[in-house]
């Protein structure tokens, strides 16, 4: 990894060691950490604020396959992929990622092989995994192309990646824009500059479409599926959310198959 790579990447990892996604303390309130009702209470919010991740993921197909998750983050999400597959691995930039899954999945008698390590160099074999999902992580990467291109490799060939990137061309990147950039008087500021110094870790990116395809032009499926969230219609009229396409939101789920061009 070169200087400036690790730089960021352990900005980003020195961001998401305070806690992960999801554990908050206007979620979790006063509830005692590492605790089933902990973990329940982030579950719940998780899937009441996201609840298209189970329509992207379908956890529940992938029962007897070889699954890694990038990015374990607070757990969740591999939680429900160690209720059905029993070859299962994570690994997560931070320690404290790691330590809360491993917690988390202990509370259930559930298992997953853990290890902390950088996605852009991943501590695993060739045509390892029949998927590999991330939800919501590669785009914090100084490198995202790398990850992509690691994705790659550990696939086996009929592989599939399941997961979530940011969307530049949304409501909430618009939010982020007039809020730092339009209202601060600068407003040559770029959304991708802004989403870069403003939106969670530094260093944070988000994508257009085409983008997407050019990022996963090594497999021969790809499904982009835009996905309004809470970021993107917070406050504004029920009237108004019913009218706006799914086109504007600030995720884009993605399912992409390795395996030979059509």
């Amino acid at each position: 990894m070169d200087t400036e790579s690790y730089s960021i990447n352990r900005k980003v990892k020195n961001y998401w060691e305070i806690g992960p996604c999801g554990t908050d303390s206007f979620i979790v309130g006063k509830v005692e950490k590492y605790t089933k009702e902990w973990f329940e209470i982030i579950e719940n919010n998780r899937y009441e604020v996201e609840p298209f991740i189970h329509q992207i993921a379908q956890f529940s197909r992938y029962q007897g396959k070889r699954v890694l998750e990038i990015g374990v983050g607070a757990g969740t999400d591999h939680l429900q992929w160690a209720r059905v597959v029993k070859d299962l691995y994570g690994c997560d930039l931070t320690d404290e990622g790691i330590n809360i899954t491993r917690k988390r999945l202990e509370t259930y008698g559930l298992n997953s092989n853990l290890q902390q390590h950088d996605a852009e160099n991943l501590p695993f074999d060739d045509n390892f995994f029949d998927v590999v999902y991330s939800w919501g992580v590669i785009h914090h990467s100084e490198s995202p192309h790398k990850i992509i291109d690691e994705i790659k490799r550990v696939l086996k060939t009929q592989g599939e990646f399941i997961g979530m990137l940011y969307q530049r061309n949304s409501l909430t990147t618009l939010r982020v824009w007039i809020k730092h950039a339009l209202l601060k008087g600068k407003p040559w500021n770029s959304f991708s500059e802004c989403i870069y110094h403003h939106v969670e870790s530094i260093g944070t990116k988000a994508y257009t479409k085409a983008e997407i395809l050019s990022l996963f032009s090594d497999f021969s499926e790809v499904k982009i599926t835009p996905l309004l969230t809470e970021g993107d219609v917070n406050r504004l009229p029920k009237w108004i959310v019913s009218l706006l396409p799914n086109s504007l939101g600030w995720f884009l789920g993605i399912r992409a198959k390795l395996g030979p061009q059509k």
